[in-house]
């Protein structure tokens, strides 16, 4: 799965609200639901295309599917997001020690 399909899945504001949620622990449709402006319905579809994404993964209780974060998709976006801290950081130390010459 690719960086962009996380990207565009995090876009939708709803499915960012759910994602913090279920960092905060795992949960049912219903429990997000309770917590969220939109219906159970609603929620399962968001939770289908955050799935997809690789961003949140479930598992079986019972009746009920349990949903938490994919500590691997967002590790992803993190791993990408952090070579450009790391890019940034030596730009910036490389143009201190120019000016440093100077």
């Amino acid at each position: 799965m690719t960086n962009a399909v996380a990207f565009a899945a995090l876009a939708e504001p709803m499915r960012t609200a759910i994602v913090e949620r279920l960092a905060e622990r795992p949960m049912a449709v219903g429990e997000l639901a309770a917590l969220l402006p939109v219906s159970r319905p609603a929620v399962s579809q968001h939770l289908k295309v955050l799935k997809e994404a690789k961003l949140v993964r479930d598992h079986a209780e019972g009746t009920r599917r349990i949903y938490a974060i994919d500590p691997a998709g967002l590790g992803r976006i993190r791993a990408w997001l952090d070579r450009f801290w790391d890019q940034s950081l030596a730009a910036y130390a490389a143009a201190a020690e120019r000016e440093e010459k100077e």
